[in-house]
């Protein structure tokens, strides 16, 4: 770690591409003064964002230390935070954060910040993390660096966030992690905010088009008109959950997006389980958005199209505001079906781009190339 001139820090916030990088690019606009603020010895902080796939084909805490320790001896930085969306392990345990305080190095793993909030608690521990290693830096004159825990609100008695070994062979000298059941849902929720559910549904566009096609259909169809009247709310419930459910399974299935795994360790196993939660959870988010865009279209699609004597007269029921809704409910689980074989024809790299996020899709593709290996 170098020592810059004229009392300013040079940080570098080195990000995996995509949301790592957008999240550090909105974060350097306040960065320097929050942490010039809050700095002990009136220091500045010039700080820049350097885009790079730092994880590329790894996933050791490890190894990438040592490769965030060559790239900011190549950059001349004082302090490097790298920044990634993949969840990362280490001894067990969901990592957080990484701190070598003699090199000025910190690995911070998003997803371990949760779902909620990301960009706040990003700052926070991007900031904690800066502070803890600049002042380890100004103290290098009188002795060996120390470590500097890092402060609430970052680790605080409300939080699922710990210290955890560091072996003696390795860079960091301070870890995070993430342990019990709030820490792991902490981490689920991180990584389905990673992989964007929400683009699922214009990722897939053959799907959507199969799905608004059989609504539009649908919806003009007697046949459908008679059964929406005749169900009951429970069976509208159970016609909405089975649609759904069906999406859900299909394109997992259909695009193979299920996590599998040939190591037999307790580990290994725990790490697919979280992998394939949160695939469910990232493809079901998804579905839930397209049923309930469905819903309102088929509703606008209805109110605009139906006759309310010829759909009395074929259902010798009125055609008031509880039927509308109810056929716009039943049509969309109707047409999540439809989507569901739409989906068929969607590539199964579409789908994934639509499912993850930019690092996970290449991480399961290089297991991929590995498991046909």
């Amino acid at each position: 770690m170098r020592v810059s001139s004229q009392d300013v820090v040079v940080v570098a916030l080195l990000a995996d591409p995509d949301a790592p990088t957008e999240i550090a690019q909105r974060m350097a606009r306040t960065l320097p003064d929050r942490l010039a603020a809050r700095s002990d010895h009136g220091r500045r902080f010039d700080v820049t964002v350097v885009s790079e796939p730092f994880t590329a084909e790894v996933e050791d805490p490890l190894v990438l230390m040592r490769r965030i320790r060559d790239r900011a001896r190549d950059g001349n930085w004082d302090v490097a935070v790298a920044l990634t969306d993949l969840p990362l392990h280490s001894q067990g345990f969901k990592l957080v954060v990484d701190l070598s305080h003699e090199h000025g190095l910190a690995l911070l793993s998003l997803p371990t910040l949760g779902g909620f909030r990301l960009e706040t608690r990003a700052r926070q521990a991007v900031e904690e993390a800066v502070l803890s290693l600049a002042g380890a830096r100004t103290e290098e004159a009188e002795g060996p660096p120390g470590r500097q825990p890092l402060r609430p609100p970052f680790t605080g008695r409300l939080t699922p966030v710990r210290q955890g070994r560091v072996d003696e062979e390795e860079i960091a000298d301070l870890r995070y992690v993430v342990s019990g059941l709030r820490g792991y849902l902490r981490v689920l929720g991180g990584m389905v905010r990673a992989n964007r559910p929400w683009r699922l549904v214009p990722g897939l566009s053959k799907a959507l088009a199969a799905a608004l096609a059989t609504g539009a259909v649908a919806t003009v169809n007697s046949t459908v008109w008679s059964l929406a009247t005749s169900l009951s709310t429970p069976r509208l419930v159970i016609a909405m959950v089975g649609s759904v459910a069906l999406m859900i399974g299909w394109l997992i299935v259909d695009a193979n997006l299920w996590h599998r795994t040939d190591e037999v360790s307790p580990v290994a196993r725990k790490r697919a389980a979280l992998y394939n939660a949160s695939t469910v959870l990232t493809v079901g988010l998804g579905v839930i958005v397209c049923y309930v865009g469905l819903a309102i279209v088929n509703l606008v699609w209805a109110l605009f199209i139906l006759n309310d004597r010829l759909f009395a007269s074929l259902t010798r029921t009125p055609l008031h505001a509880t039927e509308y809704w109810t056929l716009a409910w039943f049509v969309a689980s109707v047409a999540t079906v439809g989507g569901a074989l739409g989906s068929g024809l969607e590539s199964d790299e579409a789908i994934r781009a639509a499912a993850y996020s930019k690092r996970e899709q290449e991480r399961r593709s290089l297991l991929a190339e590995d498991s046909g290996d």
